[in-house]
């Protein structure tokens, strides 16, 4: 393989100099190497194949230093966004010592130079879509699957002018279609990016409901080339925090405003009144609040269940800690269903009458309410009941991963949202769990008195309960102080109050608990909660002890009360674990009766370690 290219010379110069490669193969097999590698990277237009080595050992006699700097005083540096241009002050430093001038009569776009254009900052707007400000919707929405069309007529239904816009133009047609069918609400549709942004009044507003991932990067890319510096959009799909702070940076040199925003409620939510969570821009937040604050769930003493939490990716964390509670307790409304099926004998109606009761108090709440109609639902292929057919293998998005790895990422423990997860993917081995009970065998079941062990479950399904909002709120809490988000938690659980999946009679305490007092370190410790849990306390173990001895999996009952053991106490036995770590791997620790490290020679073959201090002055250090 012989390649001539022409490539950039070391330095600020743009004079081109010429380079080759030559590659020969003696042999007919051989491995990839370093070459082949290489020529990869060019023909996928990969700037690092085009770094020369004066111009690498140029980079480090620059960077070099300031790493160590960082490293040395565990400085942040500033970031900028790929494709950005900087600050003003590197233009001024690189035209003092290279020439180089910017010429702002240009913007960069994904593809390619465009000269700007009077009041369109380098648009590519189509001429030919050119509509009466009469004619302009309010607010797009790309993305017209369930929830995108639900969400779509949601607006609609609220008198705002609504343009929808989709990969797929049959799904236009058919939402206009329904929107026709409702009540002729004011919905159009478009049939390309262009056309779909040309409709809307400015500043621009689009909400996106794609699957989460490169679909979402895509839509973004297509209709970023429409739009202008002041226009927002929303991406409300499930997506993973870290992606959404990508995209605004992305879209923040074109002066496109990025918010992504949590929808709860599911397909019935979206259309009548979801639970959303938005984070990004507050002035950007602003314009689409009237939009939002009216479509959204309503609740009688809070009001609007949307409203502003904080800078981009801010959202998407709640979102995804609002999923990983959901986890948990659907988990936990599971094993209470196991205990009565298989301790007490009871059947569906039945089973379907004590939920039934238990949504009329404390523990009322949506997912209790749904599981009252699920367990009365009869199947109509065949007779009994449509749960007992259901296969016994739950899947999953991924949400609720994230959020167990984000809670290993912030140090914070989050064991009943865990046991949920992990109940999960055990279901997911149906065919082992079969071949397994042919050899694995476990208790008898006992006899049990069936109104006692019914009592002992609600209360160990409220105080449960608490403990998974207890452990999502300190995540988020954690989060929002490591990212400087300034998260409030009586909003988190505002929001939560009506249209989405976790809504339940005991965030409106949750609510007032945070609202009260903003500090509070753990819904565990708020008088109200502390009293009720602590009053449910036997009831609570005596319900997992009566599932563990008779062989009846809780994970997420039992990892919650065990939470709770943990935290009520005020010294537990990580002492033995610390003191293990520095015998055989000399990680120190730090003593109750004295300030500093420690370090100590278990056995002769110990040896001082030195300055106890200095061996961890590395162990929290973050670039």
């Amino acid at each position: 393989v012989y390649m001539k290219t022409n490539v950039k010379s070391p330095g600020f110069s743009p004079k081109p100099v010429q380079s080759e490669l030559e590659v020969n193969y003696d042999h007919k097999e051989f491995n990839p190497d370093a070459y082949t590698r290489l020529i990869l990277d060019v023909l996928q237009g990969k700037q690092a194949a085009f770094v020369r080595d004066d111009e690498l050992r140029r980079a480090w006699e620059i960077f070099t230093p300031v790493l160590h700097k960082i490293e040395q005083t565990n400085v942040r540096p500033i970031t900028y966004p790929q494709g950005s241009r900087g600050p003003i002050e590197a233009d001024e430093f690189i035209a003092k010592t290279g020439g180089y001038r910017r010429n702002d009569d240009y913007v960069y776009l994904e593809n390619g130079l465009m000269k700007k254009v009077e009041g369109n900052a380098g648009s590519l707007m189509d001429s030919s879509y050119d509509f009466p400000e009469s004619q302009k919707s309010d607010v797009g929405l790309w993305g017209l699957a369930v929830m995108g069309q639900n969400f779509a007529l949601n607006m609609a239904s609220h008198g705002f002018k609504v343009c929808v816009g989709n990969r797929s133009p049959g799904k236009v047609d058919s939402t206009v279609a329904r929107a026709k069918a409702e009540g002729n609400l004011p919905l159009v549709g478009a049939k390309s990016t262009e056309e779909f942004v040309a409709r809307l009044s400015k500043p621009r507003k689009v909400v996106i409901l794609v699957q989460a991932g490169k679909p979402v990067d895509d839509t973004i890319s297509q209709l970023a080339k429409y739009m202008e510096p002041g226009d927002v959009i929303v991406d409300g799909g499930n997506e993973y925090f870290p992606n959404s702070i990508k995209r605004s940076v992305f879209l923040k040199p074109k002066g496109i405003h990025f918010i992504g925003m949590g929808i709860s409620g599911g397909e019935e939510g979206a259309r009548n009144g979801p639970s959303l969570m938005p984070g990004g821009p507050k002035s950007a937040y602003d314009l689409v609040a009237p939009i939002f604050e009216r479509c959204a769930a309503q609740v009688e003493r809070t009001g609007a269940c949307a409203a502003y939490l904080g800078p981009v990716g801010s959202g998407n964390y709640v979102k995804m800690v609002h999923n990983g509670i959901e986890y948990g307790d659907m988990q936990l409304i599971a094993e209470v269903f196991d205990a009565m099926v298989n301790i007490l004998g009871m059947g569906n109606e039945e089973i379907a009458d004590v939920f039934s009761e238990w949504n009329k108090g404390d523990l009322s709440s949506y997912l209790i309410e749904i599981t009252e109609k699920i367990l009365r639902k009869k199947d109509d292929k065949k007779d009994g009941y449509v749960v007992d057919y259901v296969l016994d293998k739950t899947g999953m998005k991924g949400t609720g991963a994230w959020t167990i790895k984000e809670a290993a990422e912030r140090g914070v423990a989050v064991p009943t949202m865990a046991g949920s997860l992990d109940a999960r993917m055990l279901s997911a081995r149906k065919e082992e769990r079969v071949e397994a009970e042919k050899v694995l065998s476990g208790p008898t079941i006992s006899a049990t008195e069936k109104k006692q062990l019914i009592d002992d479950l609600g209360a160990a399904l409220y105080a449960s309960k608490v403990c998974s909002y207890a452990q999502g709120l300190t995540l988020i809490k954690t989060a929002s102080d490591d990212f400087g988000w300034g998260v409030d938690l009586a909003m988190c659980a505002k929001l939560w109050m009506g249209g989405c999946i976790i809504r339940a009679e005991l965030l409106d305490g949750i609510q007032l608990a945070f609202a009260n007092n903003p500090k509070l370190p753990n819904l565990l410790v708020d008088d109200g909660f502390a009293k009720a849990i602590n009053e449910r306390s036997t009831a609570w173990r005596r319900a997992v002890a009566t599932c563990l001895t008779n062989g009846i999996a809780c994970p997420s009952l039992c990892s919650s009360l065990t939470y709770f053991d943990g935290y009520r106490r005020e010294r537990l036995p990580a002492c033995l674990t610390q003191a293990q770590r520095d015998f055989f791997g000399g990680h120190t620790y730090e003593r109750t009766d004295m300030e500093g490290r420690f370090h100590t020679a278990w056995t002769d073959a110990h040896k001082d370690i030195g300055d106890a201090n200095q061996r961890t002055a590395g162990e929290n250090l973050q670039v």
